[in-house]
């Protein structure tokens, strides 16, 4: 039996979206890396990262600081969209898929 790439769904799914952004073009992965790196290094996150959330907690992290700054997403479009979550998220059932709207 092999062992998940990811710990979390939800870290597939936001690898997923930077990877599709950046195949749709909406950015390149140069500048990718280098907002990436500024979000770790902002959360000081200096040490060997395993992959887990703190990991994917910046990975989010940098992929709304280049959607904002690319235009991608407004900043109050992303504040509302993480609070439709996390009111999303505190309604679910444990186990239950999150759904938004």
């Amino acid at each position: 039996m092999t062992e998940p790439v990811f710990e979390a769904p939800w870290h597939a799914q936001a690898f997923a979206l930077a990877v599709s952004l950046e195949a749709g073009g909406a950015f390149t992965w140069p500048e990718w890396t280098q907002t990436f790196g500024a979000v770790l290094a902002q959360h000081g996150l200096s040490k060997e990262l395993d992959g887990g959330d703190d990991y994917f907690v910046a990975w989010v992290a940098a992929l709304e600081r280049i959607c904002t700054e690319k235009g991608i997403a407004g900043a109050e479009d992303l504040r509302a969209l993480r609070a439709a979550w996390e009111d999303a998220y505190t309604a679910t059932p444990h186990g239950e898929p999150v759904r938004i709207g």
